[in-house]
């Protein structure tokens, strides 16, 4: 047993505390070792720059708002109306838009985990 003087909001109280599971008292133990410092983390590549909607293109536009899940065409393309385009992700459902119109792929406006409202332009079709 050990006995230690305990003061709380201004009263002094005398405890006993017994010691269990066969704990040192002579020695201190250490301290831990700091943890390593991290690896300076490398910046991420910039992502392309997205291009604006193409003037007196066909536009293919985002039924719903959703997130870009993949992008499957790229510019300079040949597309026919039922090519698919892109996925879009909408109340955890994916759902695949399909270009509409026969053309050449003039611009994308989106890239992959982009958010899209209703009506924003996904692909130009020329």
């Amino acid at each position: 047993m050990r006995k230690f003087n305990i003061t709380v909001n201004g009263k002094t109280y005398a405890v006993d505390v017994e010691e269990v599971g066969g704990v040192q008292t002579s020695a201190p133990t250490p301290a831990p070792a700091p943890a390593p410092a991290a690896a300076p983390k490398t910046a991420a590549p910039a992502p392309a720059p997205k291009a604006a909607p193409v003037e007196g293109a066909k536009q293919v536009i985002a039924p719903m708002p959703g997130t870009i899940v993949s992008v499957k065409v790229n510019v300079g393309d040949a597309v026919k109306s039922d090519t698919l385009v892109a996925v879009l992700e909408a109340m955890k459902m994916e759902n695949e838009i399909f270009a509409g119109v026969d053309g050449t792929v003039a611009g994308i406006s989106v890239s992959a985990g982009d958010s899209v409202n209703s009506g924003d332009v996904i692909v130009s079709v020329n």
